[in-house]
């Protein structure tokens, strides 16, 4: 059965920056251990700066939105308040920050990052952010790892709260890598957090029956089709993909991802965007 809280509000279709990253000027990617050193230099060399973005999501006819934490070029109190006036005035909904780094199953660095994810959490809070996506740890899965991400999470869940936000995580890296280690993570939080599904994450010869298996409970989607050159998408794995979200219920945000080859990400979007259009 699928999940059903505050994030819910209908399938609808979103977007990611990360499937803007080259119009963005392709800023570097930053983690903890660079603490708040944002790489400015590498902003501001894009089609279009961040402060643009909603009003050019919603032109292309998506009301939706979900931000990578790399992709915010200050972390100044009134840079963050017009970033979220652009939004408003764009009538976008910002559904999640993604925060794209930390390692809170670290041996050493653990705390750090958990300190460093739960300012970003504020940061979502800030935005007006419904979500924030965090990583469940990058260790290889074990009894162990599990627990200290169970117990990381469920701290950062606590912080989220306080901050008017929904924590969620994915089916990302190695600790989350099978569907018996995400039903598992998912059962010993009994609902803290929520979860995003996505297509592209996984692989192989299990990857359908793999998504099946934890796509019921899914409150969102990182809904990323396959493309074998530019504009043309592998639509057999997508429809597949798109095919056990709707045998599961899924009803919150298809996210639109692309980082397939050539420079048109809106061709991109849009070729995904018709195939998901009747999903909703």
């Amino acid at each position: 059965m699928i999940n059903t809280n505050e994030t819910s509000q209908g399938p609808r279709l979103s977007v990611s920056t990360w499937s803007l990253h080259r119009q963005l000027g392709g800023p570097d990617f930053y983690g903890p251990e660079d603490g708040k050193q944002i790489p400015v230099s590498t902003h501001g060399r894009g089609e279009f700066a961040l402060l643009d973005l909603p009003a050019r999501i919603s032109q292309f006819g998506i009301n939706t939105m979900e931000l990578c934490h790399f992709h915010i070029p200050s972390l100044d109190k009134g840079y963050l308040n017009e970033l979220r006036a652009a939004i408003d005035t764009a009538n976008v909904e910002l559904f999640s920050l993604l925060i794209d780094h930390g390692d809170i199953t670290d041996p050493h660095y653990a705390d750090r990052d958990l300190a460093w994810i739960g300012e970003w959490i504020e940061i979502a809070g800030m935005l007006g952010a419904t979500c924030a996506r965090a990583i469940a740890g990058k260790a290889a899965p074990s009894v162990e790892a599990l627990e200290m991400s169970r117990s990381g999470l469920e701290r950062l869940a606590e912080r989220a709260e306080a901050n008017g936000v929904r924590l969620m995580t994915e089916n990302w890296f190695s600790i989350l890598s099978t569907p018996e280690n995400v039903l598992t993570l998912l059962d010993r939080l009994d609902g803290a957090v929520g979860f995003c599904l996505d297509f592209g994450n996984w692989t192989g010869e299990t990857k359908y029956a793999d998504l099946e298996a934890i796509a019921s409970q899914a409150d969102s989607c990182h809904t990323k089709a396959h493309f074998l050159a530019p504009g043309e998408m592998d639509k057999d794995d997508y429809i597949r993909c798109l095919d056990l979200t709707q045998d599961a219920g899924f009803a919150g945000p298809h996210t639109l991802i692309y980082d397939g080859p050539g420079d048109d990400e809106w061709e991109g979007l849009s070729i995904e965007r018709e195939v998901v259009r009747s999903y909703l």
